[in-house]
């Protein structure tokens, strides 16, 4: 594709123009992922649910274990198609343009989803969704840092502000989604949602000029600006896109027959096979020095512990969702009112937003004093943080198996446990695996990366199955065995921290 002299400034005739002391644009972006979020989390809160609810109440009727199965398979599948999501942005269309292409396929999956039509309808939904994140989410933050050309703390200062707004919509979407899925059915969650996104699409329309060039243009592996056209790397996408409508023809005409959690289990083999097969070419087909191999396999033991961290995480969405609808005590008689499961997903976000800079403020405080934890302890703590959460669940279900409805203070501990867990562990994973990579590999170890967190959503989705509204007497001993195998992986991790600090070379 050709090249095109790059003769704009990032933030065109607008530069002058702020948001709390930012770049105006960061306010169009800020907006965007806040919308895009509420979207998200909204759906995320109603979706499991949606599925085991009864045929003649308006849902799928489907077991604990194919639902559950579906929702890991969609999570896991939005982290999945960032990669081609972020290539689609960087060499043909450009960032902003995957933006509105992104949020226009959210919108219009969700609307599938609220259309009471058959159950193909609704999973072709979710398809047309997974393609729209994948497209929005890892290239709305390439706009944000494309608006500090600097760098330095103004972009950190930024990307603070940024995280906020996705955190405020993630903290509205399932309060929102909630009340109309009690008040008029859960259809009606998903039409909100898709109302959301649509709102964000016109505040990005209206405000894009303050972007300017930044994420405007594709671009070439050294930065040239390329024109638009139809190129020889079109017909990967098209390839892609026509391969993707045969197979769900062939789904939809029933030739091809799909068990969820089957495709599930496969799935997460296939993840598991592509991530060793590419971290065995980085370790000795790549070229490496010593050095840099040695921090490879640094990476692949947080790999693995990042991928165990979001199997448990990840039950907030799935097994403890449907504990939450099921089993919770969520009447507070002296309003008349039951507060709707779906609230309870709004706990994370809002927990994020107060502890986020506790934590950055902790880790600082730390490191002035050299006390600063390895990423290996780092990591060891999140797991042991939300093994813990999982303890706290022992008591709620020993509350249930004796006969008691459990208060929603037994969820909202385990998620004030698992965010902090979070906090412990998800930013200094993204931030590790930018200084461990080799610089000429960078971009492609963010994009394994993501594939530890496919991994852990794809494992979540196939335990969480095995917590089935006929196994209640159960549940102490399966929560306890989750908690039980969290800690052995912190503690195995903590055993192997100095080693693997050692194969850091002296990354901190």
């Amino acid at each position: 594709m050709a090249s095109l002299p790059d003769t704009t400034s990032v933030a065109g005739d607008s530069a002058n123009a702020t948001f709390l002391g930012q770049p105006r644009g960061l306010a169009t972006l800020f907006f965007t992922e806040m919308w895009e979020r509420f979207n998200y989390y909204g759906m995320r809160a109603l979706l499991v649910l949606f599925l085991v609810t009864a045929v003649q109440e308006g849902g799928f009727g489907l077991d604990d274990r194919t639902a559950t199965a579906i929702y890991g398979l969609f999570t896991a599948a939005v982290y999945i198609v960032a990669l081609p999501g972020g290539w689609i942005a960087d060499r043909l269309i450009g960032a902003q343009a995957a933006v509105f292409a992104g949020g226009a396929l959210i919108a219009l999956g969700n609307l599938m989803l609220a259309i009471p039509a058959t159950p193909g309808v609704f999973y072709l939904g979710l398809v047309v969704m997974i393609l729209g994140v994948g497209l929005l989410k890892p290239n709305i933050s390439a706009i944000v840092a494309a608006l500090y050309p600097e760098g330095g703390a103004r972009r950190d200062a930024g990307f603070s502000i940024f995280y906020m707004g996705i955190n405020i919509g993630a903290f509205i979407g399932p309060i929102v989604t909630g009340l109309l899925a009690q008040s008029a059915g859960r259809r009606w969650g998903f039409l909100a949602a898709a109302v959301g996104m649509a709102l964000g699409l016109v505040q990005f329309a209206l405000t894009r000029k303050y972007l300017g060039d930044a994420g405007l243009h594709p671009r070439a592996h050294d930065g040239r600006v390329l024109a638009r056209g139809f190129g020889p790397q079109w017909y990967w996408v098209i390839g892609g896109l026509a391969a993707l409508t045969v197979l769900i023809a062939l789904i939809w005409a029933g030739v091809i027959g799909v068990d969820a959690v089957s495709l599930s289990r496969n799935t997460a083999v296939l993840i598991v096979a592509m991530a060793v097969v590419y971290f065995a070419y980085l370790l000795f087909f790549a070229g490496l020095d010593r050095a840099e191999r040695n921090r490879i396999w640094a990476v692949v033991v947080l790999f693995f512990a990042s991928a165990v961290f979001w199997s448990g995480f990840e039950q907030a969405g799935s097994s403890l969702n449907l504990f939450a609808e099921r089993f919770t005590d969520r009447t507070f008689e002296s309003l008349g009112w039951t507060m709707p499961a779906e609230f309870l997903q709004a706990v994370n976000p809002i927990f994020i937003i107060v502890f986020a800079p506790v934590f950055s403020w902790l880790w600082v405080a730390l490191a002035k004093r050299n006390l600063d934890p390895s990423a290996p302890v780092k990591f060891a703590f999140g797991l042991f943080l939300m093994g813990l959460g999982f303890l706290v669940m022992v008591g709620a279900a020993n509350v249930l198996a004796a006969g008691g409805s459990p208060l929603p203070y037994w969820l909202i501990l385990t998620y004030l446990l698992h965010t902090f867990g979070e906090l412990a562990l998800s930013p200094v994973g993204l931030s590790y695996v930018t200084k461990l990579a080799p610089q000429r590999f960078v971009g492609q170890m963010m994009g394994v990366w993501f594939l530890s967190i496919s991994f852990g959503n794809l494992i979540a989705g196939i335990v969480a199955g095995e917590f089935g509204a006929e196994n209640v007497q159960a549940f102490p001993d399966q929560f306890f065995q989750v908690f039980v195998f969290a800690s052995v992986a912190a503690a195995v991790l903590l055993l192997i921290a100095k080693p693997v600090k050692k194969l850091m070379g002296g990354v901190n």
